[in-house]
């Protein structure tokens, strides 16, 4: 990366995997800054994909994050900045046992959701060189 004012910084990285762990929707205070932080790091055309799982995965059943909202100030909810960073690039996955555990195995989720992946397909991609590893 370059320090220098008003260049570009220079990204070597192949992508990023983002597990949502601690995104939990009874807690929404805590969920739009993985999205933000998807849409930041997908804008510098890095490939990005998130990982939902434990109590996330309701995040992609239809209504449920349209409803959130991080703080007082209610002019995105949780969805919208799921859109956003789902328009700059992000695949958003979800783990199958999380589903299941929570009553989503094959219910109707909502167009973001690009289909299964677990903790076995996340740890592969932060295991590959190249590509970083966060965990909200």
């Amino acid at each position: 990366m370059t320090d220098a004012p008003n260049e570009r910084p220079v990204m070597n990285w192949s992508g990023v995997a983002i597990q949502l762990w601690q995104c939990d929707p009874d807690d929404p205070v805590r969920l739009s800054t993985p999205f933000f932080n998807a849409a930041a790091v997908a804008a510098f055309d890095v490939p990005v994909e998130v990982y939902f799982t434990a109590r996330s995965v309701l995040l992609l059943k239809p209504g449920v994050a349209a409803t959130l909202y991080s703080g007082d100030q209610r002019e995105k909810s949780v969805y919208d900045y799921m859109q956003e960073a789902h328009a700059h690039g992000a695949v958003f996955y979800a783990c199958t046992d999380a589903m299941k555990v929570h009553g989503l195995s094959g219910e109707v989720l909502i167009p973001e959701y690009a289909g299964p992946g677990g903790a076995v397909r996340f740890m592969a991609r932060a295991l590959e060189p190249g590509w970083r590893a966060l965990v909200f």
